[in-house]
């Protein structure tokens, strides 16, 4: 998505259990004592890991069997990286059972790895704890019966208390609120942000040292540690409560797709759309911006979201591909209008825009396509790809992905190198998915929290190569991914090579010193070790991420 708000803007007030752990030794029980001194849990063999955590206070449902450590190692990515297993799973209901378990590490003098698993969205195993234990976060706020706290709208209506990861504020959430309630977060542009929801009681600390300790935080208390945990890899805190401010909805969207010859012409169109160059005709028509590369061998079949076109155009757009040297670029957007959005005007004010659209924008003429769809519909379209892969059987499967943000002076470079060359010249036949590319306002993002963009300039590309391979099980399957990964590896040194300078969302490094260098550099790394000493010297958070592995000296 091209349009976002700041990170200060977006008011989190997050429940947090801080790591601020003293490095000196503390004093131990005789049931603590039962650990190794390596830095993971081993335990005694006459004493069984749920024994252990039940000596340290731990009350919550544990399990260390192997159904239950296998689904916590698994992860949307599908791609193994021979990383060690959990020993245990931890499931909380409430936030007291997160603290418990943190500080039965974090008092102990070779802590154990924790790391807190939402919906498993991630590619490469980083939320794993390697010998250590996983913290179901989906448990979080489910009690029995079935029962569940995790989400929450204010009366008035004004923002929205999400209570752990899966707490997805689904459209039909949102409309059963009475109209003038009716909100939404404001991610899209068009809308000035709402008047802040009054602050909220802090929550207790317990007394404890600062091991294990539950931090209201925000842009205005606790600041540093509200910075930190924001893009920063699960390795400060576990957000256990999430306050988000909404704002008004539109009834309807007109949803568009423009099909391009050239990447420099789908470039200028959504650099102008996004307001880079205010005095365009375009500049703020479009509420919503995004665009993808179409590979003229994927197929139809190749991509859940071809579904908006007819079997007739999609043959048009294909032999238009193949008339463009294999490769077309697609913009896509959306007009908002009805709701909240009627005072901009109605159906005739979206008619007028999409006319202005459609004569200054430089797309490939014959090749406009627009849907008129409800804004639920409009936000729920990824689900509904998600569900058609899931019935082909195509959804848990490896997803190799590569996400990297580009300087906007490279993005040219880069189309011509990878998208013309690396993507088009290697077949990678059976592979599934979308290649996205779309500009950003850096402007829009806060430099204070942990989150890494290109440095260089003021706006940047997102670019998503998010194929889907086949199940691994197979020969066949097996080969694709390795094709994959290798094509993937062959794209960064590729950017290496030429001097591109990038930087990976959802990033993977084997090692620290790939992750100081490769994604951070010497300034960023600074402050982000700073942040580690002072919120986990001990590392127990997210060594998955194999940032840290083991305790800062």
């Amino acid at each position: 998505m091209a349009v976002r708000n700041k990170a200060r803007e977006m008011r989190l007030i997050a429940a947090l259990f801080v790591l601020n752990c003293l490095l000196k030794t503390t004093t131990t029980s005789p049931a603590t004592s039962a650990y190794s001194r390596g830095d993971a849990l081993a335990w005694r063999p006459a004493t069984s890991l749920l024994d252990q955590l039940r000596h340290l206070g731990v009350r919550a449902l544990i399990r260390d069997d192997a159904e239950a450590t296998a689904l916590a190692s698994a992860d949307f990515g599908n791609v193994s990286d021979a990383q060690p297993p959990p020993a245990a799973v931890l499931y909380p209901s409430l936030p007291e059972d997160i603290a418990k378990l943190l500080r039965a590490s974090c008092t102990h003098p070779s802590p154990f790895p924790v790391s807190a698993r939402g919906c498993g969205h991630s590619t490469r195993g980083q939320a794993s704890a390697p010998r250590g234990v996983v913290v179901d976060m989906m448990s979080l706020g489910c009690h029995a019966g079935g029962s569940s706290i995790r989400l929450s709208v204010s009366v008035d209506g004004r923002y929205v208390d999400a209570g752990s990861p899966g707490a997805r504020p689904h459209p039909v959430v949102v409309d059963r609120l009475p109209a003038p309630h009716r909100r939404r977060h404001p991610l899209q542009r068009g809308n000035q942000r709402p008047g802040l929801p009054p602050r909220p009681p802090n929550i207790q600390r317990p007394r404890t040292r600062r091991l294990g300790e539950m931090v209201t935080c925000s842009k205005d208390k606790h600041a540093d540690l509200f910075d930190a945990v924001l893009g920063g890899l699960g390795q400060f805190g576990v957000i256990t409560r999430a306050r988000i401010p909404l704002m008004p909805a539109p009834a309807r969207a007109r949803w568009v797709r423009l099909f391009y010859t050239s990447a420099a012409a789908l470039t200028a169109d959504q650099e102008g759309l996004i307001g880079i160059n205010l005095g365009t005709a375009v500049s703020g028509l479009m509420d919503y911006v995004e665009g993808s590369v179409v590979l003229a061998d994927q197929g139809r079949a190749g991509s859940w979201r071809s579904s908006f076109f007819s079997d007739a155009d999609a043959a048009r757009i294909a032999a238009l591909a193949e008339e463009a040297g294999g490769i077309l670029y697609c913009l896509e957007g959306a007009l908002y209008y009805g709701g909240a959005a009627a005072a901009r005007g109605g159906e005739s004010d979206v008619d007028q825009r999409l006319d202005v659209l459609l004569r200054e924008l430089r797309y490939a003429r014959g090749f406009a396509f627009v849907q008129d769809v409800s804004y639920a519909g409009f936000l729920d379209r990824v689900r509904d790809g998600e569900l058609k892969l899931r019935a082909a059987g195509l959804w848990d499967v490896p997803h190799p992905w590569l996400n990297l943000f580009l300087p906007r002076s490279r993005v040219l470079d880069f189309a011509v190198g990878v998208f013309h060359g690396i993507l088009r010249r290697d077949s990678t036949t059976g592979a599934m998915g979308p290649v996205l590319v779309y500009p950003m306002n850096r402007n829009r993002w806060d430099p204070d929290t942990s989150a890494v963009f290109p440095d260089e300039e003021e706006v940047f590309y997102t670019v998503g190569i998010l194929r889907s391979s086949v199940p691994a099980s197979t020969d066949d399957g097996r080969q694709l991914l390795r094709r994959l990964e290798e094509q993937n590896e062959e794209i960064l040194r590729f950017c290496e090579e030429m001097g591109i300078p990038c930087v990976q969302y959802l990033p993977y490094y084997g090692d620290q010193e790939g992750w100081e260098k490769k994604h951070f550099g010497p300034a960023k790394w600074a402050r982000f070790v700073e942040r580690k000493r002072k919120y986990d010297p001990k590392a127990i958070l997210s060594r998955g991420q194999r940032i840290f592995t083991s305790p800062l000296a």
